[in-house]
């Protein structure tokens, strides 16, 4: 990993890295005369011997759903819906009996590999934590009602999977500054009825001293083969239940270097269009009318990140 200073230790440095990210000037979206490619005769027979894709293979668990990037080898996003059930804790789920694994569901050679991380310089970051899945009541958007009684152990143990991590600095940011805003995410539920978390790798250009803009990011391994993203996104959608009317919505979407911040650094200071991270990842988070109909999630509930010195050696083991 490079040196201690390139990591923008500068805050300013830090934000500027994000005045690249603007909503797009124009719209997109499905549209009323969208080919479908499966049903066009000229693309099935050009694609008569095999559809090279990309692929993003969907990633179904107990704890969450996620897509992942066969050429990054990272996930392209996961999703989670926590409430305060699901985030109370089962005593017999314990993150000491969960191991770093590969997954096997995923095909060889697109998978991330234990020894990808050895030695690296980064922490192997959960995109969905650990922290979210000890829960002793199911979601019930996870599992049907008939299958509740899991191991709830298993749970956990899918935040392990390679698939739901990507590279991450350690000190300054995966054990500090984004371990605070995962527990500000869980925070929510308390406010909230429900609460639905989106985390998205990024790649971000920057601006050279020529005035070009390059992406510009490290790849793992030996030989490379996992990369390391620029940035995270955590995207968060929250719901207030009225039996009056529909739930009043709340959102916010913030983006995060993937560097050593400071924990002073103030957590509105990162946010962004919800907009500008669709743009940027190339996904569509939520439709129009509930991106209009969301409240700023920084009004209705309080964006203050809650300093916790974590056990930094437990951590480190991610």
């Amino acid at each position: 990993m490079a040196a201690t200073h390139h990591h923008h230790n500068n805050l300013k440095i830090l934000k500027a890295d994000l005045n690249v990210l603007h909503p797009p000037a124009v719209e997109f979206g499905p549209t009323e005369d969208k080919v479908q490619i499966s049903k066009d005769p000229h693309v099935k027979e050009v694609l008569k011997y095999g559809n090279p894709g990309p692929v993003f293979d969907a990633l179904v668990r107990k704890a969450y759903v996620a897509a992942y990037d066969r050429r990054l080898r990272h996930p392209s996003w996961t999703a989670q819906h926590l409430t305060a059930a699901s985030l109370q804790h089962n005593p017999g789920v314990n993150r000491s009996k969960s191991q770093f694994t590969e997954d096997e569901e995923l095909p060889i050679p697109f998978r991330a590999r234990l020894a990808d991380y050895f030695k690296s310089g980064y922490d192997r970051g959960h995109m969905v934590p650990a922290a979210d899945a000890k829960f002793s009541q199911v979601s019930s958007c996870s599992i049907p009602p008939a299958h509740n009684l899991i191991k709830y152990q298993d749970a956990m143990n899918e935040t392990f999977l390679l698939s739901n991590i990507a590279p991450q600095v350690g000190d300054g940011f995966n054990r500090h500054y984004w371990a605070y805003l995962e527990d500000w995410c869980r925070r929510l539920t308390s406010k909230f009825s429900d609460v639905y978390v989106f985390t998205v790798p990024l790649y971000l250009p920057r601006q050279g001293a020529d005035k070009k803009w390059r992406i510009t990011h490290e790849v793992i391994g030996s030989p490379p083969n996992v990369s390391v993203p620029t940035h995270f996104a955590k995207v968060v959608l929250a719901t207030k239940s009225s039996p009056d009317s529909a739930p009043e919505l709340s959102a916010g979407a913030f983006v995060v270097p993937n560097a050593i911040i400071p924990d002073n650094a103030p957590m509105e200071s990162f946010m962004m269009p919800i907009e500008a991270v669709e743009h940027a990842a190339g996904i569509l988070l939520f439709s129009k009318a509930i991106k209009a109909a969301a409240k700023n999630i920084c009004t209705t509930a309080e964006c203050e990140l809650i300093v916790r010195k974590f056990d930094d050696k437990k951590r480190q083991e991610k």
